[in-house]
């Protein structure tokens, strides 16, 4: 996130300004007040940079680092945002629902303006009515139940695509890329969940999608020293407008294409495009004031939100459990041995038998809690001044909740916080759906992830295919012990290096 040289310039612009400011020199503290609450401890700052210099490239490591030290709420700034880090379960419950409706807001950042037209998309727009309007119809309209289970032959259909791609190189003894097979199943998904039946052909947006993913998750020092902005150090703002533009002129083209669509044209509705445009020709149409207008902007930057959301979380997600189990033959061993006894060895694992495998939804908690797509979620931001757990919160902190640090808890999850153990969640009542705040890969509260259920439906399926139909070892002779596990902080957390693993297919069908 924070690159080295990036590190360095901080700490000379902050040295320097000392020079200049010497009467300033005594480092801020943002734990300062007169009189009244307080806000939370946290580490000293330096002026102009406040606290950037110590994030790092793994800033949520660092982060749980400083907490050991300051606390579960702790203060900083980053240059001249004012931060609030939350560290621990009880904290995360302070926040996300004691006190939702204070931190309900999104911060607005460079990326979001670029790549979310205005901030015009559901997961970085502000709170208000408009962002729900978006997600009223966003989760009534493509999210739904019913919507889930109508896309379900397409998420059929590319699985099996996937499963015939991995049997012929086990025929063959090949070596696979899973991390890169993971990302085309799913991106195949979500295209054709957009676009329609052909959207898996639409391969122009993947390279647009992967810049999509790297921009919001590249530190910009912008945000945070604003008079800085004009000099684009880091050169994303010449990448963000290219994005922006290759990314609108294919947006258009494919709304232009469902548009002359005769079978759209007849009013049959095939994809969440087909159903945005039915919805632009009634805000046409209609008169009344009190409704959310759509237009074409709105709709390119809510399309664009779930291309961003849909293609990285679920592919990553699968990406570090299949990483764990390689690394434990044991429980790779114990999740077969349950598909074996709830499918049989004589057909494929379906959606029906999902919620029967109750061994695997427990290898998944334990990857979502070790290995957290967002590791500070979407960071939140206060719309007024607040005290909580006696802290002075100020209007327009920015909120880090390190649901990464929360996972790796030792007051929270024992000594054994570090291991990968999955029998930590038998009979014990801890979900991922935001209520209970030791494990919420998908936040909690008005800004909880709306596409859970889709994702936990990929994550499930295509994990109870892979585990079913293979079994899977490292390349090579490489021992477990030796596999790496270096990870690259962004708007997602994926791992640095490409998995890559030796299929042998186990079926008898």
């Amino acid at each position: 996130m924070l690159p080295s040289p990036l590190s360095t310039l901080f700490v000379l612009i902050g040295f320097f300004v000392s020079l200049i400011y010497l009467l300033r020199a005594t480092l801020w503290r943002p734990n300062h007040r007169s009189s009244g609450p307080k806000l939370p401890r946290g580490p000293p700052a330096l002026p102009i940079i406040g606290n950037l210099h110590m994030l790092g490239n793994l800033p949520h490591r660092a982060l749980q680092h400083l907490a050991k030290r300051y606390g579960p709420i702790m203060s900083m700034r980053l240059g001249y945002v004012p931060v609030i880090v939350v560290s621990s379960p009880q904290a995360a419950e302070l926040f996300l629902k004691t006190h939702d409706a204070i931190f309900a807001s999104r911060p607005t950042v460079q990326s979001s303006l670029y790549l979310s037209y205005g901030a015009k998309a559901m997961g970085f727009t502000p709170y208000g009515p408009y962002w729900r309007s978006v997600r009223k119809f966003c989760t009534l309209l493509l999210l739904s139940a019913s919507k889930i289970e109508y896309f379900a032959p397409t998420r059929r259909e590319e699985i099996d695509l996937a499963v015939g791609s991995l049997r012929n190189a086990a025929a063959a003894r090949e070596v696979v890329d899973v991390s890169a097979m993971l990302r085309e199943v799913i991106g195949n998904m979500i295209c054709k969940l957009l676009f329609g039946p052909s959207g898996s052909k639409e391969t122009d947006v993947k390279p647009l999608v992967r810049e999509a993913l790297s921009l919001p998750g590249a530190f910009n020092i912008s945000d945070y020293v604003p008079w800085l902005a004009p000099l684009d150090l880091q050169g994303l703002t010449r990448r963000m407008k290219a994005f922006s533009r290759d990314m609108d002129i294919f947006l258009n083209k494919i709304i232009d294409d469902h548009e002359n669509d005769a079978q759209w044209q007849k009013g049959k509705q095939r994809d969440f495009i087909d159903v945005m445009l039915s919805l632009l020709k009634e805000s046409i149409n209609s008169h009344n004031e009190q409704e959310l207008k759509i237009d074409r902007t709105n709709m390119k930057a809510i399309i664009l939100d779930m291309l961003v959301a849909g293609f990285d979380t679920s592919a990553t997600t699968i990406e570090w459990t299949m990483t764990e189990l390689l690394r434990h033959p044991r429980i790779m061993k114990c999740v077969q041995e349950e598909l074996q006894s709830v499918v049989g060895m004589n057909r494929v694992a379906t959606e029906a038998d999902l919620p029967k495998l109750t061994y695997l939804e427990m290898v998944i908690k334990e990857s979502f809690r070790l290995h957290p797509v967002a590791p500070f979620l979407i960071p939140h931001e206060s719309m007024e001044d607040i005290t909580v757990d006696g802290f002075y919160i100020p209007k327009k902190s920015r909120i880090f909740v390190n649901i990464w640090a929360i996972g790796r808890d030792p007051n929270t999850w024992s000594d054994s916080a570090e291991e990968f153990f999955p029998e930590r969640f038998k009979d014990k009542d801890i979900d991922v759906r935001g209520q209970d705040f030791r494990l919420i890969p998908f936040g909690s509260g008005r800004r909880g992830c709306p596409g859970m259920q889709l994702g936990l439906i990929f994550v499930r399926l295509i994990l109870a295919q892979l585990l079913h139909c293979f079994n899977w070892e490292l390349p090579n002779g490489m021992r477990p012990s030796d596999l790496d596990m270096q990870e690259v902080f962004g708007l997602s957390l994926p791992r640095a290096n490409s998995l890559v693993a030796l299929p042998t297919y186990r079926l008898l069908c």
